[in-house]
């Protein structure tokens, strides 16, 4: 994945006016001496030839404690522009989302970002992308002729693409293919959900890279092999279908054609009266989850709002912020595992059930080892500090048993 680091960034400087070379300073909370650049390439026609400073005005973060981020950026230039064009929202993030639930129109509006992009040697991909930074710019020591402009996009796409051909990598070795004859146990599928993470991976850094580009489907599609959603992008917009051949490929790899047309809502399915209590409760809005995914939510989210009374939050102390950010993990991943039993355990494998358990338990595990280096400083008291604890230890518990529960079922 990539480095993005805006908000660690304190302030920096970008100096391309040497032509056909990058060097720059960038300030990072928590080190006491600034990041180096030497890239080989040219800034976008907007900062060619042109030094520019920014700085940040709000809050910033360190890098984790764990984070090996080299003080030398060497390396090529990808895209280094400050007019990149981005979807800004009129509202708090947490009101923006509210309001999309409830079906109502977000504000928003398009505004320019700063957009620094570098293929490092050491790092791989970084970038710092913000609308917020206070930038000055120089007047331009020269400027790019169209074939300089025309190489200096034909190099960051190279950058790119070298960069995609790392992730394609790791998702082809992560592909799991047993025997077709095989019956899957825990161990299969938890190599599929590597697999699962690596195609992720790949696809999030294509959406980041090309969110608001106009043609923005169709080169992610291309992009992740799916030749199926290509060529029903392309019919759409009239354009030719695929190519003489292409079809058989499309039916011999398995994918359903894809549809354009918006199906009907599936009929809303009920969960089993019989399981009520142990593979399902109703939670007072109406929906539906797993007792122990529903309590590792609300302890996770009690938590957080007792470290708000204490005027403490994630970005106060890095422990701290481990311990919220992985218990309140640990929930989403419980109910990945098991909010979909209240319909019937017939739906999910024994095995699979366990692999996702195994995932839970170990950003549980996370909690605790952070819980406990948050203990010596003394930010929680210790009541609270028990109390998380022996609810950690509990959850713990109950994800084994069930992890047991399953494997014999399966």
């Amino acid at each position: 994945m990539a480095w993005r680091i805006h908000d660690s960034v304190k302030r920096g400087e970008i100096d391309n006016r040497d032509r056909g070379f990058v060097r720059g300073k960038i300030w990072l909370e928590g080190q006491s001496e600034p990041v180096g650049l030497e890239l080989r390439g040219n800034a976008a026609t907007d900062l060619a030839g042109c030094l520019l400073t920014f700085s940040n005005p709000g809050q910033t973060i360190p890098l984790p404690r764990d984070a090996v981020f080299n003080s030398l950026q060497r390396g090529t230039v990808g895209d280094l522009t400050a007019s990149r064009k981005v979807r800004v929202l009129d509202l708090p993030v947490e009101e923006a989302h509210e309001r999309k639930k409830q079906g109502l129109e977000v504000p928003e509006h398009m505004a320019n970002c700063l957009y620094l992009e570098w293929f490092s040697e050491a790092n791989g991909r970084v970038v710092v992308e913000s609308t917020d930074y206070e930038l000055t710019v120089s007047p331009p020591a020269w400027r790019l002729t169209p074939e300089e402009e025309n190489q200096r996009r034909t190099d960051a796409e190279a950058g790119f693409h070298g960069f995609m051909q790392q992730l394609s990598d790791a998702l082809e070795n992560a592909k799991h293919e047993p025997p077709e004859d095989k019956e899957w146990d825990e161990f299969d599928y938890e190599k599929l959900l590597r697999e699962s993470d690596a195609r992720t991976d790949k696809y999030s850094e294509l959406l980041d890279k090309y969110m608001d580009h106009p043609d923005r489907d169709r080169i992610i599609a291309k992009e992740m092999g799916w030749s199926w959603l290509e060529a029903a992008i392309d019919e759409e917009n009239g354009k030719p279908g695929p190519e003489p051949g292409r079809e058989k490929d499309v039916e011999e790899s398995g994918d359903e054609p894809f549809a354009l047309e918006i199906p009907d809502d599936p009929p809303a399915r009920e969960p089993v009266p019989a399981t009520e209590g142990v593979d399902w409760v109703r939670e007072e809005d109406g929906s539906i989850s797993h007792p122990l995914s529903i309590r590792a939510f609300n302890r996770s989210i009690d938590l957080w709002h007792q470290c708000q009374e204490l005027g403490l939050g994630k970005l106060d102390d890095e422990d701290l912020g481990a311990l919220l950010t992985e218990f309140q993990t640990t929930a989403a991943k419980l109910a990945g595992a098991l909010d979909s039993l209240a319909y019937g355990r017939d739906l999910k494998d024994g095995a699979f059930v366990v692999a996702c358990l195994k995932r839970a338990l170990s950003h549980l595990h996370a909690a605790q080892a952070a819980l406990e280096k948050v203990a010596p400083k003394k930010l929680l008291p210790g009541g609270l500090m028990s109390s998380t604890r022996a609810e950690l230890f509990q959850i713990r518990e109950e994800i084994l048993r069930l992890m047991e529960e399953f494997r014999k079922s399966s």
